[in-house]
Order: C-alpha cells, then sequence, then structure tokens
C-alpha cells in the first residue's frame, strides 16, 4: 500500500476510536467509492498493493482501512472479548459513522472472509451500490473451525505470531479478537442467512475451490438467498484469492463493478 495513511477519530459505545485509513486509485472517478473490509486477521497494510491494483485497472476510487483491534487503529483492551454478534456491530454501528466521516454515499463493498460477511450485513440494512464478496461466512461449518484451530496453535508453538506482528500494531489483538470468538461454543449456532432476504442490490460471491476455511456451500447459500447473484469459483485457489489469483480476481471483480 503506497497511499498516504491517515487516521480517523470515530465514537463508539463512550470510547473515541482512532482508524487508520488510505484512499487509492482515481480521486476523480464518478463512480462510487469501492470499501476494502479485511478478514478477520487482516488490516490495511495486509491488503498490500491489491486494492490499488484493482482501482487503477478500472477507473474506481477505493478506501482501505484497519477496523477497530487491527492494524494501527485503536487495539482492544487486553482483557476484551469480541461478542458473538461482533460482525453485525461491525456493519451497523462502525462503518455508518465511517461512512459519514468520509462522506462515502452508496458505496461499493468489497470484503474478504469476515470482512465479506460485514459486507453483507451492512447492505441488508443500508444501501449500497453493489458488493463483492470473497470467501464470506455465512454459517460455522466443521472444517472451518478446524482450521481455525489450528490456526491457533500455529499462533502459539510457530513463527506464524511473529509473521503477522508485521501487519498489526498489537498482533494479540488482531489475533485473539478473531480467534477466541470463532473458537467459542456459543458462535457454532452463528447463521445470517435469514438476513440476506432483504439484499436490493447486485452481488459478485466469489470463493477459492480449495479454500480451506469454508465450503463453496457458502457463496451457494448467497445465490439462493439474493436472485441475480453473480458466483466465480476459482481453481488452484484457496481461502484468499487476491493473493492466490489476483489478476483473474481484478479483471472479474472490476468488470462486475463498472458494468453493474
Amino acid at each position: 500500500m503506497t497511499a498516504e495513511v491517515s487516521f480517523l477519530e470515530l465514537p463508539w459505545r463512550g470510547r473515541r476510536l482512532h482508524i487508520e485509513h488510505a484512499f487509492v486509485g482515481d480521486p476523480a472517478s464518478r463512480l462510487p467509492t469501492v470499501v476494502f473490509l479485511h478478514e478477520g486477521l487482516g488490516s490495511l497494510a495486509m491488503w498490500k498493493d491489491f486494492p490499488a491494483r484493482l482501482c487503477e485497472a478500472h477507473g474506481l476510487r477505493g478506501l482501505v482501512f484497519s477496523r477497530y483491534g487491527y492494524g494501527r487503529s485503536t487495539p482492544k483492551s487486553p482483557d476484551e472479548r469480541w461478542p458473538v454478534r461482533f460482525m453485525h456491530e461491525q456493519a451497523l454501528e462502525v462503518l455508518p459513522p465511517l461512512f459519514d466521516a468520509l462522506q462515502i454515499e452508496r458505496p461499493w463493498l468489497f470484503g474478504h472472509s469476515d470482512g465479506g460477511s460485514i459486507a453483507l450485513l451492512h447492505a441488508a440494512h443500508r444501501p449500497v451500490s453493489g458488493l463483492v464478496v470473497v470467501a464470506p461466512h455465512l454459517f460455522t461449518e466443521d472444517m472451518g473451525i478446524a482450521s481455525i484451530a489450528r490456526a491457533r496453535v500455529a499462533y502459539e508453538t510457530t513463527n506464524f505470531r511473529a509473521k503477522l506482528a508485521r501487519y498489526h500494531a498489537d498482533v494479540d489483538s488482531a489475533f485473539r479478537g478473531w480467534n477466541d470468538i470463532w473458537l467459542d461454543p456459543a458462535f457454532r449456532a452463528w447463521n445470517i442467512e435469514a438476513e440476506l432476504d432483504a439484499l436490493r442490490c447486485p452481488v459478485l460471491a466469489v470463493q477459492g475451490e480449495d479454500d480451506e476455511y469454508g465450503t463453496l456451500e457458502q457463496i451457494r447459500a448467497v445465490a439462493r438467498r439474493v436472485p441475480g447473484t453473480q458466483l466465480l469459483v476459482l481453481p488452484d485457489c484457496g481461502h484468499s484469492p487476491h493473493r492466490d489469483q489476483p489478476d483473474r480476481l481484478i479483471a472479474a471483480a472490476g468488470a462486475f463493478i463498472r458494468r453493474a
């Protein structure tokens, strides 16, 4: 990410959150801003150059930011645990004031993994121009939970923590916030399928055939709930198509946004 990174202060539940963000792409674009929503271990920096490449290839303007608890945004407190509805909170309590502060109206949302779920939830309640959701989660699956449990072992026993620390000022805030709630028994009942019935915007749902955190039933469920959803299944691709198949994802997402 070569764009200039700034910090925005937002009020949230009696606190002040400092959110790191950057705009990329064409500032004069007449198309709605594309907002990139990162995964459960992601941040502004972890996207690397993907948002800029997508925006520059298709004449778009994009916003990239780190959610509360990630990157260089305000970390969670050491004794704080995300609630089961943490993605609802991000979608409905944090995104609206963020967009108001940055004067973003009816954005395109480009969400990966947890970010894809947050994008779907926001669009079910607020007006958006459209969605590109990449490896979103609509419900929990045994294979996904098993992968998350293996991530905890790797974090505690290998150099995975050190690698992740390159992208977060407080790496434990980022990892524990995500990992603890996903492995909480109460989270097994989490399911947002019914909320998608309210969606009234174009949707491109993308997933890799080799996704280790979810089966293709995740994006098929989007298509069952939202008529007109376009599906893209990528071969030789895991949970992060923007890393495994960036050129194909840039071409497909950019064309979908411009066509819509």
